[in-house]
C-alpha cells in the first residue's frame, strides 16, 4: 500500500519574518509543503540512515526516488547510473546494463527512446527480506542504498561512470540470482564470470573464495570478509568467451577499490576563458595496493578530456573498449583515479547590440514597436513563481533593448516594474501567503508562493522559475547598485540561488547543486525522480537562464565566486546539451527519426513534452527564453537550421504557434531567413514572454552580426564575437561600476564605458547607459505610429471568383463531406480566385469572417485554405490550412473566423504579387450533410495593399 503524506496544519500563531538585509522570508508553512510518504511529512530524513551526511537531504537527482519516496514507499524506481541501471528489491539490488534501445511512438513524429531498465541480475544476501531500502552515504555522483531485515544487511555503492559496483553484507551468504539465460563462461576461484539478460559481468569475492553455482543462482561465503564487487563488462554478445576473459583480466587488478566518495572541483580561467573540471574518486584498497578503479565518461566529458592520473597497470588510460548507454558511447579509463576537462566558455550578454535598429527604417519600426510596450513591458499572465517570472524576463528584454536606444523612459518603466515586483516577493510580511518566500526547514529548501509545477509538493523546477528573478536582479543591479547590495536585497538573490544550486560546500541549510548532475552535466527537474524512466528534463534552455543569472549576477555586484559557478554551470550544460539535446554524441537511433528531444530521461530521450505535442513546442521549449545569455544555442549554425527544418517537416509546414521563439532560435543559424520569416507575418501570436519589439530586434540584429564564432574568446564572461561573410564583429558589455578593457584571444582590444554595450570589426557602434530622463521626445527616432494596416478584402461569389463588393447570390451550398475525416475533398466545397493580381505585402496575416450554417445537420465541420501564386506561375508559393469549424445543428449562420480557428498549418512563405493569384478554398471535412455560406457577409481579408488586379 502506499502512504502519501499531506500538509500538516498551517500554524495558527505566524512565526516573525527572517530578515536578509532589507529584504526577508518566511519559516511559516504557507502552502503545501513536499510530498511522499507519509514519514516524510516531517522528517525529510525519514529514509536515510544515522550515518550519511548531516545538512539538507538531496534532491532532483538521479537516485532521489531512494530518499523522497513518492509512488514506491519501500525501494525506489529505478537507477540510470550509466553504464547500468539498478533497482532495489527487498531482497538486494537489481542489475541491468541495456545495450540496445527500444523506440516507442511514431518515428519521424512523437516518440521515445530508452535503454530500460531490464533485470540482468540481482545481487543480495541470501534471505534478505528488507522491508525498506535507506541511503547510508552519498557523494557528488554516488550513493550507498543500505538494506536490512534485522538478522542480515547490505550495502552497495553506485554512480555514474561506475560500471564497477562495491558491496557489503552480513548475515549470509553472498547470493547472485541471474536470468534462465544464465551462463557461466569462467570460474577460477574468486572470479566468476557469466553472462544474462545479453550482458556479460564478472563477479570478484575476496581472494580465497569461491563460487557454487545451481541453475540461475550464484552463491559464495566470501570467506567470511563481507565485500563483493560486481563488473559489467564492455563487451556484446558477439563476443567470444576469450574477448571476455580478457575485458575481465583487465579489470582484475581494480576489483577490490571501493569507491567511497566521489567530488568534481571546477576553476574558470579567464586568460583562456576554460572552464577546468577535475573529477576525483576517493577510494579504499580491501587487497593490495592499487588505489584506481573503472571509469566511464560521458560524451560531453570525453570531447573535453584534458587528461586523467590514475594507479596500478592501467594507470588511468583509455581502454579499447567503451560501453553503451542513453547519452552514447561512454568511454572506458582502466585503473583511473581522476580526470580532468577544459570546457571552453563562449560568453553571455544582456542583449545582442543594435547594429542593424539603431537608425533608419529599423530603428523607427523597432521604436513603434517599443511603444506599444511601454505602458506595460512586464505583461504578468499569473502571480506565481514562473508565470511572474516569464513577466520579469520579457521586462529585461525590454529594458536592455530601451536601454541601447537611449528610450530611457521605457527602459525606466520596466526597470520600476522589475524593482517593484521583486522587492515585494523578497520582503514576507507577517501572516503573508503569497508573493513571498517560505523556507522549509525540514527539507532544506526555499519556496515561493503561489507555487507552479510542482515546485512546492514535488520541489520540482526551482531553477527554471528562480533563473528568471536572479536575471532580472542582475539588470536591475546595473542601474540600481544600491539595491543589489547584501544591505538591501542582494541577500535575498542569493537565497534563490542557494536554494536552486548551492554552490557553498559549507552551507548546510541547502545541499550541494541541489538541480545540477555534476557527472552528467546538466539539470534535473523533477525533485523526487520518482519515474520508471529516471528523472527527466525538459527545459535546458531555462536551466541555461539560471546560469547566466548566477554569471551576470555575479559580473554585476563583483562577486566573483557567485559568477565563476554560474559559468561552470554554464560551459559544462552547454557541452552536454549539445550533446544530447541536439544529438552530438550521436545517441539518437537512426529508427528514431528525429536529431533533437524535447525532454532527456534517465534512460533516453523524448520528442515530447509535458503540456503539448506540437512540434514547435517540443522543440522550442529547449530555445527559450531568448536572451544574449542563449548563444551557446548557435555554437554549431548548420545543425540549427536542420533543427529548424525538421521542425517544419515534423509539423507538415511552418510553425503555427510559437513562431517567435523558433525565429528566434533560427536567427542563430541563419538570421536573414529568420528575418524573411518575421517579415512575412508581422501579426504572429506572441509567446507569453516574448514581444514584438525583442523579437525584431534580436532577428533583425543578428541577421547583420551573423552566427556565434565560438573560435575567438575573450578574457571578459560578458562578450561575444560573431561572424558574417568572413568578417568579425567584437561584442562586449560593461555591467560593472567601473571603465572595462576587454581582451580577445586573437589580440582584439575592446574598450568598454560604463553602462555600455561597445562592437568593433564589421560592425562599428556603441550603446546604451543614458541617464534617466534624457529621451529626447522631439527626436524623430522616438515614439512613432505604427504602420498602417496593408490589406486589402474580398468578397467570395457563388461563381467562384473574389470581389469586391458582394455577389448576386445570397448563398453557396458545401457539400457533405467526401473522404477522410478532418481531410474531406474540397472540390465538394467553393472554390474561388482573383487573378492577375500585382500588390505589396504588408507583412501581415490572411484574416477571414465566413457565416456558415449547419442547420439541423449534426456534426459538421467546415475548413477553410488560402494559397498564393505570387508570380502566377501556377505554383502555389504559400498555402495557409486553418482549423475546422464545428458547426451547431442549430439553425442559423455561425461565424467562422482567423480569430476564433487559428492556422493550422501552413507552407511557403509571403512576398509581394506580381500578376499573381490569389485562391481561397472551403469546403466541409466532417459530417454527412451539406451546409451553407452566407455570401453576403463572408469576407477574405488579404495582407496586400494597395492592389491591383488586371
Amino acid at each position: 500500500m502506499i502512504v502519501v503524506s499531506t500538509i500538516g496544519a498551517i500554524p495558527s500563531v505566524a512565526a516573525d519574518p527572517t530578515p536578509e538585509g532589507a529584504g526577508s522570508y518566511t519559516t511559516d508553512q504557507v502552502g503545501p509543503a513536499p510530498e511522499g510518504c507519509a514519514p516524510l511529512a516531517t522528517d525529510a530524513r525519514a529514509f536515510i540512515t544515522d550515518s550519511a551526511p548531516d545538512g539538507a537531504v538531496p534532491t532532483n537527482d538521479w537516485w532521489s526516488s531512494l530518499s523522497f519516496k513518492k509512488f514506491d514507499c519501500s525501494m525506489s524506481e529505478p537507477l540510470h547510473a550509466h553504464p547500468v541501471s539498478y533497482k532495489p528489491s527487498p531482497g538486494g539490488l537489481g542489475l541491468s546494463y541495456t545495450q540496445q534501445p527500444t523506440l516507442y511512438g511514431t518515428p519521424g513524429g512523437i516518440g521515445e527512446f530508452h535503454y530500460p531498465y531490464s533485470q540482468d541480475l540481482v545481487v543480495g544476501v541470501a534471505g534478505l527480506d528488507a522491508p525498506v531500502v535507506e541511503v547510508a552515504d552519498w557523494s557528488d555522483w554516488t550513493v550507498t542504498p543500505s538494506w536490512s531485515d534485522g538478522a542480515r544487511s547490505m550495502t552497495a555503492t553506485i554512480g555514474h561512470g561506475l560500471p564497477v559496483t562495491w558491496f557489503e553484507m552480513a548475515g549470509g551468504d553472498a547470493l547472485l540470482t541471474g536470468g534462465s539465460d544464465l551462463r557461466v563462461w569462467l570460474d577460477d576461484g574468486a572470479r566468476i564470470g557469466f553472462s544474462t539478460g545479453g550482458a556479460d559481468y564478472v563477479a570478484f569475492a575476496p581472494t580465497g573464495s569461491s563460487w557454487t553455482a545451481s541453475g540461475n543462482e550464484l552463491r559464495s561465503d566470501l570467506s567470511g570478509k563481507g565485500y563483493l564487487s560486481v563488473a559489467a563488462l564492455p563487451t556484446t554478445p558477439a563476443d567470444d568467451d576469450a574477448a571476455r576473459t580478457a575485458q575481465a583480466d583487465s579489470f582484475t587488478p581494480y576489483a577490490y577499490v571501493e569507491v567511497t566518495g566521489s567530488r568534481a572541483d571546477y576553476v574558470y580561467d579567464e586568460a583562456t576563458s576554460i572552464v577546468r573540471t577535475t573529477y576525483s574518486l576517493e577510494t579504499e584498497a580491501h587487497e593490495g595496493s592499487n588505489a584506481g578503479t573503472i571509469v566511464a565518461l560521458y560524451p560531453h566529458q570525453d570531447v573535453y578530456l584534458e587528461g586523467s592520473a590514475g594507479d596500478g597497470p592501467g594507470d588511468g588510460a583509455e581502454a579499447d573498449r567503451q560501453y553503451e548507454s542513453a547519452r552514447g558511447k561512454m568511454t572506458t579509463l582502466i585503473g583511473a583515479t581522476s580526470f580532468t576537462t577544459d570546457t571552453p566558455f563562449t560568453g553571455v550578454l544582456p542583449e545582442v547590440p543594435s547594429v542593424a535598429t539603431a537608425d533608419g527604417d529599423a530603428n523607427a519600426r523597432l521604436d513603434a514597436l517599443l511603444d506599444a510596450e511601454a505602458d506595460d513591458p512586464m505583461s504578468i499572465d499569473a502571480a506565481d513563481t514562473y508565470w511572474t517570472g516569464k513577466a520579469l524576463g520579457r521586462a529585461v528584454r525590454i529594458a536592455e533593448i530601451a536601454d541601447q536606444l537611449d528610450r530611457t523612459g521605457v527602459r525606466d518603466t520596466a526597470l520600476g516594474q522589475i524593482e517593484a515586483t521583486l522587492t515585494d516577493w523578497f520582503t514576507a510580511s507577517p501572516g503573508e501567503t503569497e508573493q513571498v518566500f517560505a523556507y522549509n526547514e525540514n527539507w532544506g529548501t526555499l519556496v515561493g508562493f503561489p507555487a507552479a509545477y510542482g515546485s512546492d509538493k514535488e520541489l520540482n523546477d526551482h531553477h527554471f522559475h528562480y533563473g528568471y528573478f536572479i536575471v532580472a536582479a542582475a539588470t536591475l543591479a546595473r542601474f540600481d547598485p544600491e539595491w543589489a547590495t547584501d544591505q538591501e536585497f542582494g541577500g535575498m538573490v542569493d537565497q534563490l540561488i542557494a536554494d536552486a544550486n548551492n554552490f557553498d560546500r559549507t552551507d548546510r541549510r541547502y545541499p550541494y547543486l541541489r538541480d545540477f548532475d555534476i557527472y552528467a552535466g546538466h539539470d534535473w527537474a523533477a525533485g523526487h525522480g520518482a519515474f520508471f524512466n529516471g528523472n527527466n528534463q525538459e527545459s535546458s534552455s531555462e536551466g541555461q537562464n539560471f546560469a547566466n543569472g548566477l554569471i551576470q549576477w555575479g559580473v554585476a555586484t563583483g562577486d566573483d565566486a557567485t559568477r565563476d559557478a554560474g559559468i561552470y554551470l554554464y560551459a559544462t550544460q552547454t557541452a552536454a546539451i549539445q550533446q544530447y539535446w541536439f544529438d552530438g554524441s550521436g545517441a539518437m537511433p537512426d529508427s528514431f527519426g528525429h536529431s533533437t528531444v524535447g525532454m532527456i530521461w534517465g534512460s533516453g530521450g523524448a520528442y515530447a513534452t509535458w503540456f503539448s505535442g506540437e512540434a514547435e513546442m517540443i522543440q522550442g521549449i529547449n530555445t527559450l527564453p531568448v536572451t544574449g545569455g542563449h548563444l551557446y544555442l548557435g555554437l554549431r549554425p548548420d545543425d540549427v537550421v536542420a533543427n529548424f527544418d525538421e521542425m517544419v517537416a515534423t509539423n507538415n509546414g511552418n510553425p503555427t504557434v510559437w513562431q517567435d521563439i523558433l525565429w528566434s532560435y533560427l536567427a542563430l543559424g541563419d538570421g536573414e531567413r529568420a528575418l524573411v520569416a518575421l517579415d512575412g507575418d508581422r501579426e504572429y501570436p506572441v509567446e507569453e514572454g516574448e514581444s514584438r519589439a525583442h523579437t525584431y530586434h534580436w532577428i533583425a540584429n543578428l541577421a547583420e552580426l551573423g552566427t556565434v564564432d565560438p573560435t575567438v574568446t575573450a578574457d571578459s564572461p560578458v562578450a561575444a564575437v560573431f561572424t558574417k561573410n568572413g568578417e568579425r564583429t567584437y561584442v562586449a558589455s560593461n555591467i560593472t561600476q567601473s571603465p572595462l578593457t576587454v581582451e580577445f584571444s586573437d589580440g582584439t582590444s575592446l574598450a568598454v564605458p560604463v553602462g555600455k554595450t561597445v562592437t568593433s570589426g564589421a560592425h562599428e557602434w556603441s550603446g546604451g547607459g543614458a541617464p534617466s530622463g534624457t529621451e529626447d521626445p522631439t527626436d524623430p527616432t522616438d515614439p512613432t505610429d505604427p504602420p498602417v494596416r496593408a490589406a486589402t478584402t474580398f468578397y467570395l461569389t457563388a461563381g467562384g471568383a473574389l470581389v469586391a463588393d458582394p455577389g448576386s447570390a445570397a448563398t453557396a451550398v458545401l457539400g457533405a463531406r467526401s473522404g477522410p475525416d478532418a481531410v474531406g475533398d474540397p472540390s465538394t466545397g467553393l472554390t474561388a480566385t482573383v487573378e492577375h493580381v500585382t500588390a505589396e505585402f504588408g507583412g501581415l496575416r490572411t484574416a477571414f469572417d465566413l457565416g456558415v450554417d449547419a442547420e439541423t445537420a449534426v456534426g459538421n465541420g467546415t475548413r477553410l485554405r488560402v494559397s498564393y501564386d505570387l508570380e502566377g506561375d501556377g505554383s502555389f508559393d504559400r498555402v495557409e490550412s486553418y482549423r475546422y469549424f464545428a458547426t451547431d445543428p442549430v439553425p442559423g449562420f455561425e461565424r467562422y473566423t482567423s480569430e476564433n480557428q487559428a492556422m493550422e498549418s501552413s507552407e511557403g512563405a509571403l512576398g509581394d504579387l506580381v500578376d499573381g493569384t490569389i485562391k481561397v478554398e472551403v469546403w466541409n471535412v466532417l459530417g454527412n450533410a451539406p451546409s451553407l455560406l452566407n455570401l453576403a457577409d463572408s469576407v477574405l481579408e488579404v495582407p496586400f495593399g494597395p492592389l491591383t488586379v488586371s
